[in-house]
């Protein structure tokens, strides 16, 4: 069996080196997590909505978009990257860039760290299940960050109109 793993990784990878088993253990991780909350929500009599309804819907994408770029890119919370990352600059309107560093385990958390696609199925599900166990301050939390989501996209809007005006 462990024969075959490495077949596979090797054929896998090619040339480069693809942290593949700290991989699997964030997903063991992901996959535990759900199943500790699916089990949470069984204990305690808690039930999936009924139906998500269309603003709730576009509240938590939202919500999934904005937490996830600030986890992902925001200097304030780049504490949270630093034993994953190196700091290389600035990549945008207050975002940085960050290089992956590490082997193994810390590679792999730092790619999902610096990833804003790769953590929203976090957020998501850490939304789903707040939805679940505290709707109202879930929907709160989710109304502040599709605020500053729409805040963010005005910014951008206004300093694109100002570079134009004064063109």
């Amino acid at each position: 069996m462990t024969e075959t793993l490495q077949e596979i990784k090797r054929e896998y990878e090619g040339e480069d080196n693809r942290p593949l088993a700290s991989y699997t253990r964030v997903l063991a991780v992901y996959g535990g997590a759900v199943t500790v909350l699916l089990a949470a929500a069984r204990l305690t009599g808690r039930q999936a909505p009924e139906k998500i309804k269309v603003m709730d819907l576009m509240l938590m994408g939202l919500f999934t978009h904005r937490l996830s770029r600030t986890l992902a890119k925001d200097p304030v919370t780049s504490p949270i990257r630093a034993p994953f990352t190196r700091y290389e600059g600035l990549s945008g309107p207050a975002e940085l860039r960050e290089k992956v560093r590490g082997h193994g385990l810390q590679h792999a958390v730092g790619e999902l760290l610096t990833c804003p696609f790769c953590l929203s199925q976090w957020t998501a599900t850490g939304y789903a299940a707040g939805t679940v166990f505290f709707p109202r301050l879930t929907r709160l939390a989710g109304a502040t960050m599709a605020a500053v989501a729409i805040s963010d996209w005005l910014q951008l809007a206004y300093a694109r109109l100002i570079k134009k005006a004064e063109e």
